[in-house]
């Protein structure tokens, strides 16, 4: 376990980790940015997260996973994928930014069961603020979301803004471990 931690910290530093002036998507700059979506879509770094996120959910007894697009796309089927592979089926679902302007016109897409519990997922937080729009589309959807576990916690106030809402919070690493 701590092994395969220790990896996925190695994976982040050397694949997700930038340095530069960056414009975050939840405002204001930063001098370094996590493109988590590079460990998230790395075969190694993708297999850990999943594991670990596995891990997480049954401790909970979720019946779902998904989150923002595009941040949770690749974490949920993998986990689903996974779960499927231990005999532990959870349903897969993301949320888009906008409802779809052609088909079925969704806001989420995937398989979200009608009053499902739901572990939501995201590459990085910050603020929080498009994991607590998934939160909110679950639950006008019937769903009940359980917690929000993400790969790297910034420390720049999603905690607590989650938490305000009645949402823990889990990460795999804080943004300080990333920095160390």
């Amino acid at each position: 376990m701590e092994k395969d931690r220790a990896r996925l910290l190695e994976i982040l530093k050397t694949k997700s980790l930038f340095w530069g002036t960056f414009q975050l998507s939840a405002g204001g700059t930063s001098e370094y940015y996590i493109d988590a979506r590079l460990t998230t879509m790395d075969p190694e770094g993708s297999v850990l997260i999943g594991k670990r996120f596995l891990e997480m959910l049954q401790s909970v007894g979720a019946d779902a996973i998904g989150g923002p697009s595009i941040g949770a796309d690749f974490i949920v089927s993998v986990v689903a994928a996974m779960g499927f592979q231990k005999g532990l089926p959870i349903q897969a679902f993301v949320v888009r930014k906008e409802p779809k302007k052609h088909g079925q016109k969704r806001l989420i897409e995937g398989n979200l069961p009608d009053g499902a519990n739901v572990v939501l997922v995201d590459d990085v937080i910050t603020t929080g603020g498009s994991v607590i729009r998934a939160a909110k589309a679950v639950e006008e959807s019937g769903g009940k979301v359980l917690k929000v576990l993400c790969v790297v916690d910034r420390k720049e106030g999603g905690a607590e803004n989650l938490g305000a809402l009645g949402i823990p919070l889990e990460p795999l690493f804080t943004i300080d471990e990333v920095l160390a």
